[in-house]
């Protein structure tokens, strides 16, 4: 399978956990760590809301998980997807990890770091970058936002 079709392979499964993070009340945004052969090695759903805890993105979680699965901070060679867009702390996150590549969904035009308000993980004043993928399913991504936020403003 071509890096185009793993990453649609990854992000149904950050889907998947969106859904999870929906289903328990928090924003539905969901990611995956797959190591260099496409293996799930972190899987994280927001869970701001569930924990409260204001670190609780679904990248920050599965950069966690994969770390502790590698028994290694450096996750070089992984690719993180993520249904949206990550943002400033996240972003910071994914750098700090030296992760090589991000696929992402849905855009944030409101705190998006990783092309839109901010692109923070291809600054070149840093001191990695990273290559990232945008859109990859990005109408399913978004519409399940969308759907959220409609229904907490009661439609």
């Amino acid at each position: 399978m071509g890096s185009s079709g793993a990453h649609t392979a990854a992000m149904l499964i950050a889907l998947d956990e969106a859904r999870q993070a929906l289903a328990g009340g928090d924003v539905p945004v969901g990611a995956v760590v797959t190591d260099a052969d496409g293996r799930v090695i972190g899987r994280g759903r927001n869970e701001r809301e569930l924990t409260n805890d204001p670190t609780a993105h679904a990248e920050i979680v599965a950069i966690r998980e994969a770390a502790a699965a590698l028994g290694d901070w450096h996750l070089v060679g992984c690719t993180l997807t993520v249904t949206l867009e990550p943002c400033v702390m996240c972003a910071g996150a994914i750098l700090a990890a030296r992760l090589p590549v991000v696929v992402f969904g849905a855009w944030d035009e409101k705190a998006g770091a990783s092309g839109s308000l901010y692109d923070v993980l291809r600054d070149r004043r840093l001191n990695h970058r990273v290559e990232v993928f945008a859109g990859v399913e990005e109408a399913e991504c978004s519409r399940m936002l969308l759907d959220f936020f409609e229904g907490k403003r009661g439609g």
